[in-house]
């Protein structure tokens, strides 16, 4: 009873307010059954949160391209309880390797410690990590699921992880441009990307584990660059200077002659 009494309704104007949509467009995709029908109280149509997520999500998918009616296939699939496993291929992956995961909003914030805010959960749907479907959420991956949510475990902030999770996005988009390009210009076989996906799989994760290996191997040494504040450059071993070509000793001051000036002799008489 207490979690029925928290849950908030709003009238058609004022879901359509909380959305960010005109009350028209709203209508729009009750006809094209883009959303749940929703409670009626005589005449008056009541909406809760749930109808709010699943518009913020088709916000969202037709930010990403998606048309209304790739949506509409999306929604029929959450509707018709189709196979998990498929839904990655309708939010845009084509035939992926990841495992969607369907989650409740409990799981979904016990996974990540609180940290399940409207701002994270925005970004995640703007990232297509996530799509709401009425009680339950859609994450697009178990790996990335996993992931974020250890390093949130460790102490990262959500936020802080989904704005990694966009720029290891950007980079990964090339990798994969790069290594699709280099297969088109080499190999005449148009299968030849799919069939050496593992390939460019194991590249990444080489040179990842070499580039992490080099940072860490650098965060081990003594500092020998400038000071991260004072830029100040420690000076070197004296033993280990190199002489002048002069032969001068390099850890004496070199002494600069000053021209002598000469005084004028008083003669004293003799006495």
């Amino acid at each position: 009873m207490a979690d029925e009494q928290t849950v908030r309704e709003y009238r058609t104007g004022e879901l359509a307010e909380a959305a960010g949509i005109p009350v028209r467009t709203l209508r729009f995709y009750r006809e094209r059954k883009l959303l749940p029908p929703p409670r009626r109280e005589g005449r008056i149509a009541w909406y809760d949160d749930h109808h709010l997520a699943r518009l913020r999500t088709i916000a969202a998918l037709l930010e990403r391209g998606h048309t209304l009616g790739g949506i509409a296939e999306l929604t029929a699939a959450f509707e018709k309880g189709r196979d998990v496993g498929q839904l990655g291929e309708l939010l845009g992956m084509g035939r992926s390797e990841e495992t969607p995961v369907r989650l409740t909003p409990e799981a979904m914030a016990d996974y990540f410690e609180g940290e399940v805010t409207p701002e994270n959960l925005m970004a995640s749907l703007d990232l297509g990590y996530v799509a709401a479907d009425g009680e339950e959420i859609v994450h697009v991956s178990r790996r990335l699921l996993d992931a974020s949510s250890a390093l949130v475990r460790e102490g990262v902030p959500l936020a802080a992880v989904l704005d990694a999770g966009r720029r290891v996005r950007e980079h990964a988009d090339a990798m994969a441009e790069l290594f699709a390009g280099l297969i088109a210009r080499h190999v005449a076989d148009p299968e030849a990307i799919g069939r050496l996906r593992p390939v460019a799989k194991n590249v990444v994760e080489a040179e990842l584990s070499m580039a992490l290996d080099r940072l860490q191997a650098a965060l081990g040494r003594p500092e020998t660059g400038p000071g991260p504040e004072t830029g100040h450059v420690p000076d070197a071993d004296p033993a280990e200077r190199p002489a002048p070509a002069d032969g001068r000793d390099p850890v004496q001051p070199h002494r600069t002659h000053q021209p002598r000036t000469h005084q004028p002799r008083t003669h004293q008489p003799r006495s």
